[in-house]
């Protein structure tokens, strides 16, 4: 299986991706990375933070943006280049989010896509604002 070629793509496409943060998320993301900052794995410390309990990964909500890049819009086959991040709110066990990676520049000549990437929150606030480049996949001839 093949994701979408550079010219099946146009700006204004987009794709969303939503998950609902699970306490076993945030263990499973601290287990494969090794993060086990307090912030996100003992409630005891959390409670004592700003945030007052424990908050989900930074990384684990930039997944998925990846998650969209790699399985949707470009699809299987894209090779992510770049991606810069601003983390705007905490993201809370429980909290529902929504990725969204939109096309905002199409390069045919370096075959390079750009997109505005956000991560929204079940209220609509954003917690993740960034922008990525990836390389599509190139047709199978």
């Amino acid at each position: 299986m093949i994701g979408k070629t550079i010219i099946e793509i146009n700006v204004g496409d987009a794709a969303e991706f939503t998950k609902t943060i699970s306490e076993a998320d945030v263990y499973l993301f601290a287990g494969v990375t090794g993060d086990l900052n307090p912030a996100h794995v003992n409630e005891e410390y959390a409670k004592k933070t700003f945030f007052k309990t424990r908050i989900a990964h930074g990384m684990l909500t930039a997944g998925f943006i990846s998650a969209i890049l790699g399985t949707q819009l470009p699809g299987p086959g894209t090779i992510y280049i770049r991606q810069e991040l601003i983390f705007m709110a905490p993201v809370f066990f429980g909290d529902t989010i929504t990725a969204r990676a939109e096309v905002v520049e199409v390069n045919t000549e370096k075959n390079r896509l750009r997109f505005k990437t956000t991560c929204r929150n079940q209220e609509g606030k954003i917690i993740l604002d960034g922008e990525a480049l990836v390389s599509p996949p190139k047709a199978v001839v």
